[in-house]
């Protein structure tokens, strides 16, 4: 199956690794990660000629990018293999699931399919998952490993990354979320992988911060210590030389402190007070590291946010005489037209470059989007043929599709461009096989960012990294602390050379033991699919149906129906009146309707609202309406709650619809709930078709066409209409 392609000797000695156990690949960017996932899928079709494989990966570009690669290399009809992505809606995914054998996707879409229950991922004998350092936390490849786990007939997982993390324990967290049992480690120095590895020349180009910068420097660095000094007075810093980790937990204690209902004035003011000094702090980040005009950006969109917002830190900061005078002084400069003398440089380096080889292929890696239209602007200037390479679209900025992304990364291996100038989203995975120079316009303070950066180069032949730094600045600390972290990252990964003992399979809970014995459902607002609440749930095996309901956001039983609200939602649910509305929706359809809400915040100090209004509220809902009111602190929780409730309601093993039928007493409400419990219809909707075509029977007896002369009515929920009005009843 294999084609035009010749395994090293390496590939093939890791392979043997993967074929026996799960196996957590360490790579050096450009050592052929994807080949081995090639080589171990043919395996596994040879062994399981009837299964699927998946191969995840966290964007577009990179899943084509993959399919790409299996294309090329592999022997395989290219209708067997497909791409998911969430451009493919749900019913098209599960139609392509039947139909395909290797399946590449992205894994937020992939989690929602296997909640609905619109894939089965029991036939997967591969599960390969790239970028495996991003499986921590709630990740969805963390949540897709956990169910593949538990369902699949004969499962093999195979996890890659060129840098798995700095520390013993997130490297630790990976290898657990993802079930590995053995870690294949190389790196460029082990001598099966030296031959393959091409040498890259480093080198760091250092500039000094002009005394204009300087005099701005000192109005912001005064401005942060004013600030600090004020809180260590006040008792709850022990120093006013901290960093912004240091003082973002400084901040995280007094906020717990004020959750739990302290008034305390100081605590309250210090607060505001942090917040203020690590606002002035990114100023000066940005004034070290980018340059003015970014800096000037930012400093009017402080100033201007203090004229309408209503949090005193903004107010207090623009009044400050430090943070003013460095934002008049900011004004001169960038009037001035004076930048950063990495700029400078930068222009100076790849003008060099281009003069020196026409052909030659540069990536700039850059923070900040700011950075890379200015950027961008002066390479222009000296006609030198660039484009930018940015994420998607934020609020109140410019951004890429993924598909203008892979459409931009194919000018520019054909050569359309010279320089590719990129944010994050350049550094990881990205198939650039002939960039000659790659250049940090910054340090960045990671090991696996710093790795991704330079393994844009030397894939194919020799390259060259270059590391714009200004002298005396946080440019400094932050290339040694990558520097050391990657030395960290190194050593751990010998050490678990040899001594990897792999993580045993977790064993279910208590509680899904429990429940295994007569399964459990739960019907689901289809608004709720990928919450964290249904995927402890699904862990838990229970039976999830996602549905359009009427109200509600979860049904356990003909007499429960559950309203969740995070604690921040349920206050502004008060605030904007939907609460009230929901209510009385949920009073109307069932006869023991929750109110669950969850999180840990301090509901009276979420929002500026006075606390007898959120009292009054849980008053009119305990007395007027007669719903009780549970709180949780979090998924888990309310989901171990949903389950204990829906196994109270459902051990007489009646079934049960998503739709009520309590009070529906009148002709017109009856009505309105045989139309509601249509797919995709509710209420609203039911009442709609109604008023319009009059009668249940002329809406069963309507024309697609017909259906969607109705407002709110579009092709799919016509559609569903006619296939449940017309299609035969199947046992």
């Amino acid at each position: 199956m294999l084609k035009d392609f010749i395994p090293r000797l390496y590939q093939e000695t890791i392979l043997d690794t993967c074929i026996k156990k799960n196996t957590l690949v360490v790579l050096p960017t450009g050592m052929g990660k994807t080949a081995i996932a090639l080589m171990l899928a043919i395996h596994r079709l040879k062994n399981f000629p009837n299964s699927k494989i998946l191969f995840l990966s966290p964007t577009k570009p990179l899943v084509e990018q993959h399919l790409k690669t299996f294309k090329k290399f592999l022997d395989f009809p290219d209708e067997k293999l497909k791409v998911f992505t969430g451009q493919v809606n749900p019913e098209k995914r599960a139609e392509l699931w039947h139909e395909a054998q290797i399946i590449f996707s992205t894994p937020q879409g992939l989690s929602n399919d296997i909640i609905s229950g619109k894939i089965d991922i029991s036939n997967v004998s591969l599960l390969i998952v790239d970028e495996a350092h991003r499986s921590t936390g709630d990740y969805d490849y963390c949540f897709i490993a956990k169910q593949y786990n538990k369902k699949a007939n004969y499962a093999k997982i195979l996890a890659l990354t060129a840098s798995p993390g700095d520390n013993l324990e997130k490297i630790t967290e990976v290898c657990s979320n993802l079930f590995i049992e053995e870690v294949e480690i190389r790196t460029e120095e082990d001598p099966d992988v030296k031959p393959y590895v091409q040498e890259i020349d480093i080198k760091f180009v250092k500039v000094d911060l002009p005394e204009d910068f300087l005099g701005v420097k000192k109005f912001l660095e005064n401005c942060v210590k004013s600030k600090l000094e004020e809180v260590k007075k006040l008792g709850y810093i022990p120093s006013f030389n901290l960093t912004k980790t240091e003082l973002l937990e400084a901040q995280r204690k007094l906020y717990g402190e004020l959750a739990k209902g302290s008034k305390d004035f100081n605590a309250m003011k210090s607060v505001s007070l942090i917040a203020e000094a690590i606002k002035t702090e990114h100023a000066l980040e940005l004034l070290e590291t980018q340059g003015i005009s970014q800096l000037i950006n930012y400093l009017e969109k402080i100033e201007l946010e203090a004229g309408s917002s209503k949090t005193k830190a903004v107010k207090n900061l623009v009044k400050d005489l430090n943070f003013r005078s460095a934002l008049i002084k900011t004004r001169a400069l960038y009037e001035k037209k004076i930048e950063h003398p990495k700029l400078v440089e930068l222009c100076k380096i790849l003008k060099d470059e281009i003069n020196n080889n026409n052909k030659s292929k540069a990536i700039i890696f850059t923070q900040f989007r700011d950075s890379v239209v200015l950027i961008k602007k002066e390479l222009d200037k000296i006609n030198l043929l660039s484009n930018t390479f940015v994420g998607q679209a934020k609020k109140g900025e410019t951004g890429l599709s993924q598909k203008q992304q892979a459409s931009m990364l194919d000018e520019f291996r054909d050569g359309m461009f010279n320089i590719l100038i990129a944010t994050s989203v350049g550094e990881e995975g990205l198939d650039i096989p002939s960039v000659d120079l790659v250049i940090f316009y910054e340090p960045v303070p990671s090991a696996i960012r710093q790795i991704q950066r330079r393994g844009r180069t030397a894939r194919q032949e020799k390259g060259k990294v270059i590391m714009l730094i200004a002298k005396n600045t946080r440019d400094e600390a932050f290339s040694w602390s990558a520097k050391n972290k990657e030395k960290r990252m190194h050593k751990i990964l010998q050490d678990l050379k040899g001594k990897f003992n792999g993580f045993e399979k977790q064993k279910d809970s208590n509680l899904t033991k429990f429940i295994d014995k007569d399964k459990i459902k739960i019907f689901a607002d289809y608004r709720e699919k990928g919450s964290d609440i249904l995927k402890e749930l699904m862990e838990l095996n229970v039976d999830i149906k996602l549905e359009t309901l009427d109200s509600a956001d979860y049904v356990l039983s003909e007499r429960i129906g559950v309203e969740l609200k995070q604690v921040a939602d349920f206050v502004n649910s008060i605030v904007d009146g939907r609460l009230l509305e929901q209510l009385k929706f949920l009073k109307r359809n069932f006869e023991k309707p929750l109110i669950i809400i969850e999180g840990t915040d301090d509901i009276f100090s979420v929002r500026n609202v006075h606390p007898n209004a959120i009292r009054g509220m849980l008053a009119t809902i305990a007395i007027s309406y007669g719903i009780p009111i549970l709180q949780t602190k979090d998924s888990k929780e309310t989901a171990a709650l949903l389950i204990i409730l829906a196994r109270r309601e459902q051990e007489a093993g009646k079934e049960f619809s998503p739709h009520s039928e309590k009070r529906i007493s009148t002709l017109k409400e009856q009505q309105e709930y045989v139309i509601s419990a249509l797919p995709n219809v509710g209420p609203q909707l039911a009442r709609e078709l109604l008023k319009n075509i009059k009668s249940i029977k002329n809406i069963f007896n309507a024309s697609e066409e017909e259906l969607k002369k109705v407002e709110g009515i579009g092709d799919k929920i016509a559609k569903g209409i006619k296939e449940v009005s017309e299609k035969e009843y199947e046992e």
